[in-house]
């Protein structure tokens, strides 16, 4: 590997030396060097403690080719910058007293200018353009995952690990145990963790923890992902994110919990304990931009095919376009939390999402509601599930995108993509995106050979 790049960067040296003190004590070999993909997946490079130097310089390079949407082969060359805020040490790693430690990086350029289609460069572009309005931008996601059995070589089966439902103890929750130890090893990484407890499915479970800046939580979310996965396979087992691995039973979701502080009076954007709902004139429009934009936004929310099997009805999560401070029938909801936790929640999102790009795209729709002063539609009060599509259509309610499809013509359609990602970034995921919708459409599933092989 080679580490030929110019030195790029200044490098507090307090934080340097506690976590050569880190590395030293803990008698830490390795340094993974982690980053992540157009999809949001987990990459790294593993280097030797001893190049510790190098790797805060941003040095280390690695071939951008062979990472999917990211450069083509004839301007390969990028380089991992870390963020040292993100060093860790990886409690499982921790044997015959050595271990390993991890640093969340960012992409550049061999001139050391940011790579443009580098996601954790993305939401810092959207970041640093609140923070131009005197904005500071807080997120706090919900990210539920399955917990499925394996076979004897290690792949997952069909079958949960247990039948529990909502907020069941041991014995109906066995993963119970499995939960404790993935708090555990988080809490000894830096988190702090708020609730733990078994979701509505059977098999489903949630682990929240505490809400920070918007690029800190991605990377949080990134490392959440990981570290679940990681214990789950310590039990003989695997974890997944995906939308809706079950048939006839809830799926994942990742409620995306969003607020902006005022840095220059210092407070929450979205409180106001003048209005009647204790909602600032921001707040409406914040609400206002989200509901314009969720149909351009929701292929960076909800990626997948399978995520648009979540979204219908019966299932708890949303499918209409509509607000309210209560009901959660709503895609957009206000906790009833105010004051400092004043906050919006937007509900579609689904842990497979790219949480860079989906905190980018959901702060920067909110944002362009306040700058463009949109108004917000009336307050949908009544359960919207139970409404018909005549009464919907007569209150002005959408639908959100049903396939991965439409969500594609949407961003294609709207302006959010391309100011959020840029044209180099959103192109390269509009194409990964295409290609998935075709290899979809095209496909001959079981159930279609099951229901016209012999009738027809």
């Amino acid at each position: 590997m080679a580490t030929l790049a110019p030195d790029r960067t200044k490098v507090h040296k307090t934080n340097l030396e506690m976590i050569k003190d880190q590395i030293e004590k803990r008698h830490v070999e390795l340094l993974h060097l982690q980053f992540v993909d157009i999809e949001g997946s987990l990459k790294q490079v593993t280097v030797t403690s001893e190049q510790l130097g190098d790797v805060v310089e941003g040095k280390t390079m690695f071939d951008g080719s062979s990472i999917k949407g990211f450069t083509p082969i004839n301007k390969s060359d990028l380089y991992l910058l870390p963020d040292l805020n993100t060093f860790a040490v990886l409690p499982w790693t921790e044997e015959d007293g050595y271990a390993e430690a991890r640093f969340l990086c960012s992409v550049t350029n061999p001139d050391g200018t940011p790579f443009e289609g580098d996601p954790r460069t993305i939401l810092k572009n959207t970041v640093d353009k609140a923070n131009e309005k005197n904005f500071s931008i807080q997120v706090g996601p919900e990210l539920e995952f399955f917990l499925f059995e394996t076979d004897a070589k290690g792949d997952p089966t069909n079958r949960v690990a247990d039948q529990g439902g909502y907020f069941e103890p041991a014995p109906y929750d066995l993963g119970e145990k499995v939960r404790l130890e993935i708090y555990r090893t988080l809490k000894k990484m830096g988190f702090v963790i708020e609730a733990s407890h078994h979701e509505v499915a059977i098999g489903q479970h949630e682990i929240n923890f505490k809400y920070a800046d918007a690029l800190t939580t991605a990377d949080n979310a990134t490392t959440f992902k990981w570290v679940v996965k990681t214990i789950a396979q310590q039990f003989g087992l695997r974890a997944t994110f995906m939308p809706k691995p079950i048939f006839g039973e809830n799926g994942n979701g990742m409620h995306v919990n969003i607020s902006l502080f005022d840095q220059k009076a210092g407070k929450n954007a979205f409180f106001d304990e003048k209005d009647s709902r204790q909602l600032s004139e921001e707040a409406y429009q914040f609400i206002a931009g989200l509901l314009t934009h969720v149909s351009s936004f929701a292929v960076f929310t909800n990626p997948l095919v399978n995520s648009y099997k979540r979204l219908v009805p019966g299932y708890e999560a949303p499918c209409y376009i509509a607000w309210s401070a209560s009901n959660r029938s709503a895609l957009v909801r206000i906790p009833a939390t105010r004051g400092a936790g004043t906050r919006v929640e937007i509900r579609c999102p689904d842990p497979s999402a790219n949480p860079y790009y989906a905190f980018a795209a959901i702060a920067q729709s909110g944002i362009n509601g306040i700058e463009k002063e949109m108004n917000a539609p009336a307050e949908i009060v009544d359960d919207i599930f139970s409404m018909d599509d005549d009464e919907r259509i007569l209150r002005g309610i959408q639908n959100l995108p049903t396939t991965l499809g439409e969500s594609i013509r949407a961003l294609v359609d709207g302006e959010i993509g391309k100011q959020v990602l840029g044209e180099y970034a959103l192109k390269e995921y509009l194409s990964l995106k295409q290609e998935e919708w075709n290899s979809y459409r095209t496909a001959v599933t079981d159930w279609e050979l099951a229901s016209y092989q012999s009738k027809f």
